[in-house]
């Protein structure tokens, strides 16, 4: 599977959202939904999008009883997203569920992956918040190991760690990589980043790019030399 740029639409309505990708003319850029949009819009938004012909990351990141997301996962299935995800804190008894929910009679379904931890997340918060001790990076490891042995996909991770991740999981579990920044960009709320090239050297397989593109003078151009960067 060839490495690919996804644009995070993480817009306030899907009127904002169409009319940001009216920029792209002649092109469908790989987009992902995020809670924000999915909750003001609603599912119509990835329908709305799939029928303009973008491929659709739909993400938000389900956590509950193996049986809920089951449930939950069967229908977001019928909305023909490319990709969609879940926390793998979850466990592997819910990514399992999750797994059966999101395929389809058929047996096609889309792509699942799993957060490991957020890269918005430092290796102290996790130690003195969430009560992890053990190091971020085996911890991310041992997550994604999870989501193997579950049948998922791949994980979302921080660029940094789709190396490890690759090591421990394979060439064929996929990377789906935030925290990337343009060398010349702010960090935002973002603590475990790289840029689109360092990605690449690294071992992601999708970038997920939001405010360099989305608030961009130019977004298009944004776009442009994040796939030069990430892809060439």
């Amino acid at each position: 599977m060839g490495k690919d740029v996804i644009i995070a639409c993480d817009f306030a309505s899907g009127e904002e959202t169409l009319a940001f990708l009216e920029h792209f003319t002649g092109r469908r850029p790989y987009v992902k939904i995020g809670m924000e949009l999915f909750y003001a819009a609603g599912p119509d938004i990835v329908r709305r999008l799939k029928d303009r012909g973008h491929p659709v990351f739909l993400d938000l990141k389900l956590h509950d009883i193996p049986n809920t997301v089951k449930k939950a996962m069967a229908v977001l299935s019928r909305l023909d997203a490319d990709m969609v995800n879940l926390h793998a804190a979850g466990t592997r008894a819910m990514m399992t569920a999750a797994l059966e929910g999101l395929t389809r009679p058929d047996a096609t379904r889309p792509l699942l992956v799993a957060v490991t931890q957020l890269t918005s997340t430092s290796e102290a918060q996790m130690r003195e918040e969430i009560l992890i001790d053990r190091p971020l990076e085996d911890v991310v490891a041992a997550y994604a190991r999870n989501a193997r042995v579950a049948g998922l996909d791949g994980v979302v991770c921080s660029p940094l760690e789709a190396g490890r991740i690759h090591e421990v999981c394979g060439a064929d579990f996929l990377t789906v990589t935030p925290g990337v920044r343009f060398a010349d960009a702010a960090k935002d709320d973002q603590t475990r980043i790289t840029t689109p090239a360092g990605a690449k050297a690294l071992g992601s397989d999708y970038i997920v790019v939001g405010r360099p593109i989305t608030q961009a003078a130019d977004p298009v151009a944004a776009y442009e030399r994040c796939l030069a960067e990430f892809t060439d």
